[in-house]
């Protein structure tokens, strides 16, 4: 008897992961195939593709219903997230197939962030492996609570029941340690069709549902709670001077016309006049609902910001904790400066300390600088500008964040908002009675930093130390900030390694902008290999007070130099990440000036600097 409308359950989204192999694409290809879910022009071209050919059921590669491109096909693994919708008389679905690739893992992740139960695959013959623990820490940390742990290819390990017990017995180890809510393990071959849509009569041990049965009854939605109001504005709509609209999208909770709401960056009071849409005026809005709001107030809002309850305002704060789930090749410096995406907002985000990174072997808390190629760390971040979120835990919709490389523009990280750092919000910006520009008046010059970059032995101390001298006996108030002589002192506990220099970097930048602030001009003798942090400083500072001096001289004739006898031990395998020999340096792309030192002296160098530099150090009387 069909079942009636009233009888049906809500949508369900499905993750489907494991790692590589495991059978994620073949067990959702088959369950569509047998329960007659896929169009018949997909079924007839999956059935044409197959070595078998038609009618030979067993034979079909069902994995071609999901694997879409044409790579994923040549290849025989899934690369993208591939998104299958299907309805049996019971349940609407969502089902994203996710790869188990560990180059992958981003994709993995993405899917991830939108399901509601996790349906994680296990090769019988394999066991847990390192991806399924890492997909399985991934799934909990994104909020899915509810998991079928679905052990496939049994019928390669003939249907023993011990291969499964055990399996089973070893996930609910990690299912405690994940404090997850529901696990349900169903034995499987995905290739036959056991277990799938029917329960199979070669597992006459297994007792429990077939995994369509499961997904179908299974009640995966979060315990019904009070979510407050989130508007994320994504767009002022201001068409004419008689219309001014916040184009949005409500993140959570809902709101009518009439009610009141508050801007959770400045805190201002207003009241919701109309929810305009395409369609006309609506009386109410609800999560996921692209609207636009009128205010019958005036208020300063822009991209970014987010409406709230009055009574229940979004945190605001600059620095915070947070899980980082690494995706890119390069690893995770802490101290360089990313780009934060966290809801319509862009920020300057840094890593300030990773706290741990999680063994995925023992789920124990590892120490370290760094986070590699698909580790987990918990971390402490700081940012530019402040941030609008909900603890990812309380809001999915309000705590997520991904992390892009500046340059590549790769994302680099996905990130979990756990809560804000509570010394963000009990520190303010003092304003002071004197200030930079009251400084410079006093010294009669523009303040700036003179930063000089290039490999060890290029000439950059001594082209800076005679630059500052002559600047001295000009009448210029002046400080040298050398790499040598900070390492003696503030950045005395860094080492040489890629982190290190990133830190080290961090700090003098700061310093050269106090100095700055201070009405000096700053000259900056330092390696400084990495184009991030050289940009980093740049942007400590407001326009034109970051002058980069690019010491550009072969690595030959640094080597032929030596004065520090450094190259010689790093040939040697005596020094460690000694840039140009085992540590890369990465050349300025548009220097304000570029210096070749093998055709002049330092004095010549120092004449000609000196003669570009005077107008932009000298203040106008």
């Amino acid at each position: 008897m069909a079942t009636s409308e009233s009888d049906r359950m809500g949508l369900l989204r499905v993750l489907t992961c494991g790692s590589v192999d495991d059978g994620k694409s073949t067990l959702v290809g088959r369950l569509l195939f047998e329960a007659r879910l896929a169009p018949d022009d997909q079924l007839n071209a999956l059935e044409s593709n197959s070595s078998g050919g038609a009618g030979m059921g067993d034979d079909i590669d069902y994995s071609l219903l999901l694997d879409g491109l044409e790579s994923e096909r040549e290849q025989g693994i899934t690369i993208d997230v591939a998104y299958r919708f299907f309805a049996t008389e019971r349940r609407s679905f969502v089902v994203a197939d996710t790869p188990g690739h560990d180059q992958y893992t981003r994709n993995m992740a993405c899917g991830a962030s939108g399901a509601e139960l996790a349906v994680l695959l296990v090769d019988a013959r394999k066991g847990l492996l390192a991806q399924t623990r890492r997909h399985a820490i991934i799934c909990s940390l994104f909020g899915i609570r509810h998991y079928v742990l679905a052990v496939n290819k049994l019928d390669l390990v003939h249907f023993d029941v011990a291969t499964f017990r055990a399996i089973e017995r070893d996930f609910s180890k990690i299912a405690a340690q994940l404090n997850l809510s529901t696990v349900q393990a169903i034995p499987l071959s995905a290739r036959f069709g056991d277990n799938v849509v029917v329960r199979s009569a070669r597992t006459p041990w297994y007792e429990g549902p077939s995994l369509i049965e499961y997904l179908e009854t299974i009640d995966a939605a979060p315990a019904l709670r009070s979510v407050p109001l989130r508007f994320g504005v994504q767009w002022v709509n201001r068409p004419n001077l008689d219309f001014r609209g916040y184009a949005g999208t409500v993140l959570s909770g809902e709101i009518r016309p009439g009610d009141a709401v508050v801007d959770a960056r400045s805190g201002q009071m207003c009241e919701v006049a109309r929810i305009v849409t395409a369609d006309g005026d609506r009386a109410v809005a609800a999560l996921g609902d692209a609207v636009t709001l009128t205010l019958a107030q005036d208020v300063d809002i822009s991209r970014g910001d987010v409406l709230c309850d009055p009574k229940d305002r979004a945190t605001v704060a600059d620095q915070f904790a947070a899980h980082l789930v690494w995706l890119s090749a390069e690893a995770l410096l802490p101290g360089r400066v990313y780009l934060m995406r966290i809801g319509n907002q862009w920020l300057s985000a840094t890593v300030t300390e990773l706290k741990y990174r999680l063994d995925i072997e023992s789920f124990g808390h590892a120490a370290g600088k760094s986070l590699k190629l698909n580790e987990i760390g918990f971390c402490s971040l700081s940012t530019v500008g402040s941030a609008i979120f909900d603890a990812y835990d309380e809001n999915r919709s309000m705590g997520g964040f991904v992390l892009v490389d500046r340059f590549t523009n790769e994302t680099v990280a996905a990130g979990l908002i756990v809560f804000a750092l509570r010394r963000a919000t009990n520190i303010h910006r003092e304003a002071l009675l004197v200030d930079k520009a009251a400084r410079a008046r006093l010294s009669e010059q523009k303040p700036c930093v003179l930063w000089f970059t290039g490999l060890s032995g290029a000439g950059k101390s001594t082209i800076a130390k005679l630059l500052e001298q002559r600047l001295h006996l000009l009448g210029h108030r002046t400080y040298t900030l050398d790499g040598d002589n900070v390492r003696q002192g503030l950045n005395r506990d860094l080492g040489f390694n890629d982190a290190d220099r990133v830190q080290n970097i961090r700090r003098v930048g700061e310093v050269a902008k106090l100095m700055v602030d201070a009405g000096l001009i700053v000259l900056c003798a330092f390696i400084s290999p990495f184009r991030a942090e050289r940009q980093m400083v740049r942007e400590l500072l407001e326009e034109g007070e970051f002058v980069e001096i690019f010491v550009d001289t072969p690595i030959e004739e640094c080597i032929d130099r030596d004065p520090k006898g450094l190259y010689a031990k790093a040939q040697a395998g005596l020094i460690k990440n000694f840039t140009g020999i085992d540590s890369p340096y990465e050349r300025p792309e548009r220097p304000e000036f570029h210096i070749t030192t093998s055709s002049s002296s330092a004095g010549e160098i120092v004449d000609r600097l000196l003669k570009e530099l005077l107008p932009r150090l000298t203040r106008e009387r």
